[in-house]
């Protein structure tokens, strides 16, 4: 279990792109395919931002991941890091409510070392 500095942006900027980055990370697709195809989501359903959890839940659920719920996701003892201590298997995009990271394999791949954040939900990316 290891924080793992990864940047899929394609002009390594360092922006409020989490979501991108994550799916991306998290799926194998390209950042350039991730945005726009949460472009076309975001176009159909009206929303806001492509960054909405409504959104970016509903594409992955599109593409076959399974969203989970943390049992008890306010209890800020519970830090991702302990996530990747639970999940030491598996492909994971986990969401705080305000950021979101791709977990595999027991590490967390981000622009920053989030691991005391508290996660609160959790997509399951079939393999």
């Amino acid at each position: 279990m290891a924080y793992i500095f990864a940047n899929t942006n394609p002009k390594r900027k360092m922006t409020n792109d989490c979501v991108v980055r994550a799916i991306s990370l998290a799926t194998g697709r390209s950042w350039n395919e991730v945005f726009w195809d949460l472009t076309d989501e975001l176009y159909n359903e009206k929303e806001t931002c492509m960054d909405a959890n409504k959104i970016w839940g509903k594409y992955l659920e599109k593409q076959g991941c399974r969203r989970f719920v943390i049992s008890d996701p306010y209890d800020s003892r519970y830090t991702l890091r302990q996530f990747c201590k639970d999940n030491p298997k598996g492909t994971y995009v986990v969401g705080t409510g305000t950021h979101a990271v791709a977990v595999i394999q027991g590490d967390y791949y981000d622009t920053f070392n989030s691991g005391s954040i508290t996660p609160l939900y959790y997509f399951f990316v079939e393999e």
